[in-house]
């Protein structure tokens, strides 16, 4: 295929709420273009970006997938990602290799919980905007107050900014067009056609008082903060065509202005025009400002003067091809058969069978320019995050930072052979997914899966099993509960055995006391005159700390108090660090039971966003599950509650709030701190809690 100059490209994102219809969108574009000789389905898994056979099977997109389309001289490079909320993380760390967004707004909803999030990650991003309301053909397209309530509420929640730049043509026979406010011209479409249209110079009656209108707007907000424009529109009341799109350009680039288009994916309406504008209008990788590298002070510029660079922002396991790593190539030229440096891991890889995606599909080519986003399979130690580059040009780009998981579920191998495939099958995942996290419980050892929801961790089993073969079963997610105290003790461990030879012997006397919540542990000597000898003194710390560590109530670890020891004995040949770390563990126990133990459980910082008809009864919801509401906002016809819930109480709240709202509200939340757990609750906590082995003591 054809070599593209950075210049050439244009990289974008295409974000928003779940079914807002993003993969149908990118499968009639790439029809429209002619890169496909059909428009895939995403329910048969023929949509150039729905390839997963997990993400086929939920009906949902799971994570980033690549495309592009060359256009009137142009590469279009789209970014599919996930709307449902539970992988808004994947949709964040697409916004990194592109240089614009297509946010699309389904036309019936409007604006729903996941599009407002995304906008904020762009935001956060600095970067430019297209508004895109998709599914024009529904009937109830608009929503209940219509195309102008609906563009209002953009304004709303969006600013003044958000613009249309485009006015969709709906009649008795729905929607067949849009009215171009830049060039004033109509654009008219057969319903199912391949989704170019043909221009008329004359636009529907109907139309002509709102379209005039809303370009003149649409000039005086372009005009706005730039003198000369503004000279030019006082003088001639609008202007020019010609500068009209330069300028139109330039806001768009400087985030001054998000404009709002109209099409249908499903329908294949208006796809040409999108092509255009994003032609047009979005910026090339070559006119953003240069991507600002990990060591503070340092950038490179998008250019192919500079030395060879790419950064991977992506890796995907394949069954045959191994592991795939798609870049961004953020300097220089690289050709294929490439020998770069990994400047993150210190070692040498070679770029074989350099390649730009096409969905699942590997399109090889001989070079790629600055700006553009490529692929290679197979490289030795690159990761996602990892930089290459031309050796002696070092440069590393740090990556945005990924959320932490907010659920953690025990899973545990069906069989042996299952067991055997489990490891490495999940860090062939966890490199796909870099929210995942697999560890082993030392109390238990359980093998513990984390990540940021049920469905992700379901998704993750299945994919197990689909993929690599590897079967396990799903146990209840655990709760990562505490222990503390609430009250001071006075306690003393003695320690003594005698058997054959040499004894043990080692006796501590501490006092302990409560530290505020997040104090962690403290430890205080206050050993005076040799009652215990200074070499001793850390092994009864090292007791405490490892009896704190196997809890004292129900085996979860022991937090936020301070332990002062004061007094002692020892014996000139018994006594050893043994001795007085059994000291100091039996010392703890004795403290404890003086000292009001009790649990402390996970308290989560909760943000819900659902239409408002269903504010009242997730209110209800929340308090049943012991939540404390802290606020609530309202956007358009979104409401938000703000809560802190206990985190034992929202292990499967994804599910009920996908019933309680018919599948329209979403959340999220994080840890954010931890609380005496209510005695009743603790009671039956306890019941169902293995207390520890006591200590041997004389």
């Amino acid at each position: 295929m054809k070599t593209y100059q950075g210049s050439e490209i244009r990289n974008v994102a295409v974000v928003g709420h779940a079914h807002s219809g993003k993969t149908t969108l990118i499968a009639a574009l790439l029809h429209a273009a002619r890169m496909t000789p059909t428009q895939g389905r995403v329910e048969d898994g023929t949509a150039p970006t729905a390839y997963d056979e997990e993400e086929v099977a939920r009906g949902i997109t799971m994570q980033n997938a690549l495309a592009f389309a060359e256009w009137q001289g142009a590469k279009i490079n789209f970014v599919d990602t996930p709307g449902f909320h539970m992988f808004t993380h994947e949709a964040r760390a697409a916004l990194f290799p592109v240089e614009s967004a297509v946010v699309v707004v389904n036309a019936q909803n409007g604006v729903e919980p996941v599009t407002e999030r995304v906008w904020k990650f762009a935001e956060e991003a600095n970067l430019p905007r297209i508004v895109l309301v998709n599914q024009m053909d529904h009937p109830k397209a608009g929503g209940g107050g219509g195309l102008n309530a609906l563009l209002d509420d953009l304004a709303e929640r969006w600013g003044r900014s958000c613009v249309p730049v485009q006015l969709p043509i709906v009649d008795a026979n729905g929607f067949h067009g849009v009215v171009d406010l830049v060039t004033m011209q109509a654009y008219t479409y057969t319903p199912g056609g391949d989704g170019r249209g043909k221009v008329s110079a004359e636009i529907p009656p109907s139309l002509v008082a709102d379209a005039k209108t809303r370009h003149e707007a649409l000039v005086e907000l372009v005009a706005e903060g730039k003198d000369e424009l503004m000279e030019e529109f006082f003088e001639k009341g609008t202007i020019p065509e010609e500068h009209l799109i330069a300028a139109l350009h330039e806001a768009i680039r400087e985030d001054r202005i998000f404009p709002v288009l109209f099409a249908s994916g499903l329908a294949n309406m208006a796809l040409d025009h999108l092509l255009d504008f994003i032609k047009d209008y979005a910026p090339a990788p070559t006119e953003r400002a240069p991507i600002a590298g990990a060591a503070e002070g340092v950038a490179r510029k998008v250019d192919d003067a500079e030395p060879a660079t790419a950064v991977v922002f992506k890796t995907m396991s394949d069954p045959f091809a191994g592991r795939i790593s798609f870049f961004k190539v953020v300097g220089g030229v690289i050709h294929n058969d490439a020998a770069l440096e990994n400047f993150t891991r210190r070692s040498a890889e070679k770029l074989a069978h350099l390649s730009v995606m096409q969905g699942r599909k590997a399109v090889e080519v001989a070079e790629l320019h600055a700006g553009d986003l490529g692929a290679v399979a197979k490289l030795r130690d690159t990761l996602t995050g990892d930089t290459l580059g031309v050796k002696g040009a070092e440069f590393q780009v740090a990556l945005l930072a990924m959320p932490e998981p907010a659920m953690t579920y025990a899973i545990e191998p069906k069989s042996r052979a299952d067991e055997d495939k489990l490891a490495p099958a999940i860090h062939k995942l966890m490199e796909e997914d870099l929210l995942i996290r697999f560890f082993r419980d030392p109390q238990t050892n359980e093998f513990l899966i984390a990540g940021a929801g049920q469905p992700h961790i379901e998704a993750i089993v299945s994919r197990l099993k689909r993929r690599y073969h590897a079967e396990v079963t799903l146990k209840a997610p655990k709760v990562p509960y505490r222990e503390t105290i609430r009250g001071k003790a006075d306690a003393q461990g003695r320690h003594k055995k005698q058997s054959g030879g040499h004894g043990q012997f080692g006796d501590c006397k501490i006092k302990m006391e409560p530290l505020a919540r997040g104090g962690g542990f403290e430890f205080v000597n206050e050993i005076f005159g040799g009652a215990i000898p200074r070499q001793f003194v850390p092994a009864v710390e090292k007791g405490i700390v490892e009896s704190a560590a196997r809890g004292y109530l129900a085996g979860y670890p022991v937090v936020d108090f301070k332990v002062t020891v004061y007094d002692g004995s020892y014996h000139d040949v018994d006594s050893n660090e043994l001795s007085f770390k059994t000291a100091g563990r039996i010392a703890f126990r004795k403290a404890m039971e003086q000292a009001k133990p009790c649990l402390l459980e996970p308290v989560m910082k909760v943000a819900i966003e659902a239409p408002d008809e269903f504010a009242g009864a997730l209110m209800g919801d929340l308090n049943s599950r012991r939540g404390r509401v802290q606020g609530m906002d309202t956007k358009g016809r979104t409401t938000v509650i703000n809560a802190e819930v206990p985190m034992a109480e929202m292990l499967t709240y994804g599910t009920q709030l996908t019933s309680m709202t018919q599948g329209k509200g979403s959340y999220h939340m994080e840890v954010d701190h931890y609380d005496v757990v209510p005695q009743p609750v603790a009671e039956k906590i306890l019941a169902n809690a293995k207390r520890p082995v006591e200590e041997e003591e004389e």
